[in-house]
């Protein structure tokens, strides 16, 4: 890609002290990491709506579906106040280029999902959205989201950045001359990794494809993208992965030798039972690719869809 990735983040995330308690909640991985790739816009509601450093902390009181949020102690209502920062902050963010933006966990602000919403008795149910994650992803609904603590979770982690990186090659697309030939290469090459998480959505995708001349350029863009963004938003599973796999290895069945052969499905039904990650497979299946000068798999991104440095397919054991 020609440009760092732009990413939403909460403020307190990059160790800026804008918590409540003057502290900061900061992520080395987000930002030593996944940061090397990444340029953050941080965003701080309560700061930006207002509220100074330090401030009694706050809560969701009421529904789930319509909190209030209130100080703790002194029971100040701040709901309009958030609110209407949130609505305008929104409509801000839409000039810059966002890829996605991840949370803090568990912030009347700031959370993504499970927030304590306390009732009438003052008993908490984790139920609620934070009041700017709701506002966010209200306005910007097939954006990747994530909270810091559920990138703790490999394979939510995986799913995540690699959202991400298909909509940054998406957005390259973009940035170009929109035209049906755009499209083709770019699901071609895309194929195997959206087989990893949909093989319905990938139907779908080739239909509007095929549909094409018959539909005007901008909506048939806008079509594919939400296609996309919901198919890459599935988590890619063992099952999902080995029947890839599986597919791969037939694109060799007259190249491999016996033992080759051998190797390869044995490896692949090692990760198909969990024993080892998906690098191991794909790693063989990179040096035939190499070997035998396989140029339709040369192209695919699912043999190497995201940086090697951010070790996120060596340590990956998917979910059946």
């Amino acid at each position: 890609m020609n440009t760092k990735i732009r990413l939403g983040i909460s403020t307190c995330l990059l160790g800026e002290k804008v918590r409540y308690d003057g502290g900061h909640k900061l992520d080395r991985f987000l930002t030593d990491i996944l940061g090397q790739w990444v340029e953050y816009v941080p965003v701080c509601p309560e700061v930006e709506c207002g509220l100074p450093v330090p401030r009694e902390s706050m809560r969701l009181e009421g529904s789930s579906e319509s909190p209030r949020l209130v100080t703790t102690r002194t029971k100040v209502d701040k709901t309009d106040q958030m609110t209407q920062w949130a609505q305008k902050r929104v409509v801000a963010l839409e000039k810059e280029n966002l890829l996605g933006f991840i949370f803090k966990g568990g912030s009347p602000s700031s959370g993504m999902e499970r927030v304590k919403v306390y009732d009438s008795k003052g008993m908490p149910a984790k139920k609620g959205v934070g009041m700017f994650a709701r506002a966010f992803m209200e306005h910007f609904p097939l954006l990747p989201v994530e909270e810091e603590g559920r990138l703790n979770d490999p394979a939510l982690r995986e799913n995540f950045i690699e959202r991400v990186f298909a909509l940054a090659r998406w957005r390259e697309v973009l940035s170009g001359k929109k035209n049906r030939g755009g499209l083709v290469d770019f699901l071609t090459r895309h194929k195997l990794l959206i087989f990893s998480h949909s093989t319905t959505y990938y139907r779908e995708m080739g239909r509007l494809v095929a549909q094409s001349k018959n539909i005007p350029i901008g909506e048939l863009f806008s079509q594919y993208e939400e296609s996309l963004l919901k198919t890459m938003k599935l988590i890619a599973t063992t099952k999902k992965n080995t029947n890839v796999l599986m597919h791969i290895a037939g694109y060799f069945k007259n190249q491999l030798s016996s033992d080759e052969k051998e190797e390869l499905l044995g490896i692949i039904d090692l990760y198909r039972k969990n024993f080892v990650p998906l690098i191991v497979p794909l790693t063989l299946i990179n040096h035939y690719v190499r070997k035998y000068d396989q140029p339709y798999l040369k192209q695919q991104y699912y043999l190497n869809p995201l940086p090697a440095e951010l070790q996120l397919r060596t340590r990956v054991l998917y979910a059946k």
